[in-house]
């Protein structure tokens, strides 16, 4: 069964798929990748309906993570974590929403949140960040968590539509990003093989070859996969 999140309407503007799949084709030493990180948890508490709060943890991760909310989380979270010494732990803040949270996994586990997780990589491959996503109603989570596993391994079947409910319009926005951040990544990939076994070098070395490549020629670690790919597979 075909799943339902394969077609966008024409036109309809994606922010949130976007910021997945720019991420995937960006070098891993761009200084603003931290920015952008936040502005797509912003990206996910904006558009999805069924996500309460969004959070972004770095990999490795350290128990903090940068939390997309508005001041009603805070008074939430305040009264939820426990006072130590009679002091109550305050939040880090950063511009707009976003604030900076100790262990917020397990306080919102407490606040009774279901979570789906996301990874998010960047152009070496590797992902960077979890984007975990928040939400009050796990009926309303679980056909994202459903999407999400399809869009990883296209051969699981899609639920029946009547054992879950429909994404909404953000929940597909953020399926379909996640499945174009992951075919990115398998170019992008696909060329760094071609590099190493053509060049003898490893995968770093194969990773840096790339980059200067694209940083020459002015162009994305996309379009520069994309073009020795079809140079070494295209006709003789």
């Amino acid at each position: 069964m075909a799943s339902p999140w394969a077609q966008n309407p024409a036109g309809a503007p994606r922010p949130l798929a976007q910021a997945l799949v720019s991420l995937a084709e960006t070098p891993d030493d761009m200084p603003d990748i931290g920015d952008r990180l936040d502005g797509l948890a912003h990206l996910a508490a904006d558009r999805i309906d069924a996500v309460d709060y969004a959070a972004i943890a770095a990999r490795p991760d350290d128990g903090c993570c940068a939390v997309a909310t508005d001041s009603r989380l805070v008074d939430a979270v305040e009264d939820a974590v426990p006072h130590v010494g009679g002091d109550a732990p305050s939040p880090t803040g950063r511009p707009t929403t976003t604030i900076t949270w100790p262990r917020f996994r397990e306080t919102a586990a407490g606040m009774g949140m279901s979570i789906v997780s996301v990874p998010v990589f960047t152009g070496g491959g590797t992902a960077v960040a979890t984007l975990d996503l928040y939400g009050r109603d796990p009926a309303a989570m679980a056909p994202m968590t459903a999407g999400l596993c399809v869009a990883y391994d296209p051969e699981l079947s899609w639920p029946d539509r009547e054992s879950l409910r429909p994404l909404d319009e953000g929940g597909e926005e953020l399926v379909a990003g996640f499945a174009e951040a992951l075919a990115v990544r398998a170019t992008i990939q696909l060329a760094l093989d071609m590099i190493t076994l053509g060049a003898r070098v490893d995968g770093a070395g194969a990773y840096l070859s790339l980059r200067l490549h694209a940083a020459d020629n002015r162009v994305s670690l996309l379009e520069a996969a994309s073009t020795l790919i079809t140079r070494n597979l295209g006709p003789r």
